[in-house]
């Protein structure tokens, strides 16, 4: 059962992954990002890690999906039409399966040894978020907030008499 849930998981994470590269509106590339984000809080469910689960819901598609979509509504969206196509995409098709070529490698030469699942007691999780992560995750709400900051900047209509 655990093994039909890691493959629909798998496939739906996968899906929104080809959704946000293929689909040419960034809107929509957004939506699949929330799909993926998703499909990942599906895996810490399926890893007994339900509070990660939560927080993966929370900060992820709740608030780093949630400041992609203010961006790209706060942005000029005549600027789109003259985006051209990128020139570069076969090397990106190439480094993209490289990349799936090396974790298939990585996954057939160290499989999982043990079918045991082992539960994460909260309060030692909670411990080292709030000791040996605290300061990345500020650094990552700063990073988030001078994100929204520029969006707004660039989405400022600069009037000139």
């Amino acid at each position: 059962m655990a093994w039909l849930v890691f493959v629909v998981l798998s496939g739906i994470i996968v899906g929104g992954g080809l959704g946000v590269v293929t689909t040419r509106n960034v809107v929509y590339a957004a939506l699949f990002l929330l799909v993926s984000l998703i499909g990942v809080a599906g895996f810490y469910v399926l890893l007994l890690s339900e509070f990660l689960a939560v927080v993966q819901i929370f900060i992820y598609v709740g608030a780093i999906v949630i400041v992609l979509l203010f961006g790209i509504m706060l942005t000029r969206s005549d600027e789109y039409p003259r985006i051209a196509d990128n020139e570069q995409w076969p090397a990106a098709v190439l480094m993209g399966l490289g990349f799936f070529t090396l974790l298939g490698l990585a996954l057939l030469t160290y499989p999982n040894l043990s079918d045991e699942r082992n539960e994460i007691a909260l309060p030692t999780l909670g411990n080292s978020l709030f000791t040996d992560w605290a300061l990345p995750f500020e650094i990552a709400s700063l990073l988030l907030l001078i994100a929204l900051v520029g969006a707004v900047v660039l989405a400022r209509e600069d009037k000139k008499p």
